[in-house]
C-alpha cells in the first residue's frame, strides 16, 4: 500500500515541492509517522501520507485531479481514499467550529454540499488535522508562534474527538 502511494507521490513531484520543514513529501511522511506513533490504524496512516493529493483548504496545489480518485483508492484502499477526499474537501472555516458537535456538518469546498460525517469520520478528520498542523508547528517556530494559540484552542474544542496520544502530543507541541 505505502509503496504504491510513494510511487504516485514521487510521480507527482512531491519531493520537489517546497514545504515547511523541507519538501511536501518529507512533510507527508512525517504526518504518516506521527499518526503511526499515535496508534492510528492503517487507513488513517495511509490518508496521512496522501492527504495533500487533492489539495486542501490551506494548500491549494493538487497533485492528482479528482477525476483520478479511483487510482488513489487502488493504491491505498477505498477507506483511506475516502478520508483523503474528506480532508481535502473540508471548508475549514465553515466546518472546524462545529466538528466536535454530534450534529457537526462539513462543507465540501469542491461541491458546496453540506454533509454530516459520522463520529468515526469526525474523529479521523480531527486526528489527521492534528497530525498535519502539529507537524508544521513542531518544525517551525514561526508557525508555532503565529498559529499555536489558535491551534491549541481548536484542538481543545476537539478534545473529545482526539486520541489520548494526539492530545498529549498537542499539549507537548503547543503548551
Amino acid at each position: 500500500m505505502t509503496a504504491k502511494a510513494l510511487k504516485m507521490l514521487k510521480g507527482a513531484n512531491a519531493e520537489g515541492i517546497e514545504h515547511p520543514g523541507g519538501t511536501l513529501l518529507a512533510h507527508l511522511e512525517r504526518v504518516e509517522a506521527l499518526l503511526a506513533s499515535w496508534g492510528g490504524r492503517p487507513a488513517l496512516r495511509a490518508a496521512g501520507l496522501c492527504h495533500a493529493f487533492y489539495g486542501t483548504d490551506g494548500f491549494p496545489l493538487q497533485l492528482l485531479d479528482l477525476e483520478h480518485r479511483a487510482d488513489l483508492a487502488e493504491a491505498i484502499g477505498a477507506d483511506a481514499e475516502a478520508l483523503v477526499y474528506l480532508y481535502a474537501s473540508c471548508d475549514r472555516k465553515a466546518t472546524y467550529r462545529t466538528l466536535a458537535e454530534d450534529d457537526g456538518m462539513l462543507l465540501d469546498r469542491f461541491t458546496g454540499a453540506r454533509v454530516q460525517p459520522n463520529l468515526g469520520q469526525r474523529r479521523d478528520l480531527a486526528e489527521l488535522t492534528a497530525a498535519n498542523e502539529l507537524d508544521l508547528a513542531a518544525i517551525s517556530p514561526k508557525i508555532r508562534t503565529e498559529y499555536g494559540a489558535s491551534l491549541l484552542g481548536l484542538f481543545t474544542r476537539w478534545r473529545p474527538l482526539l486520541s489520548a496520544s494526539a492530545w498529549a502530543h498537542c499539549r507537548n507541541v503547543l503548551g
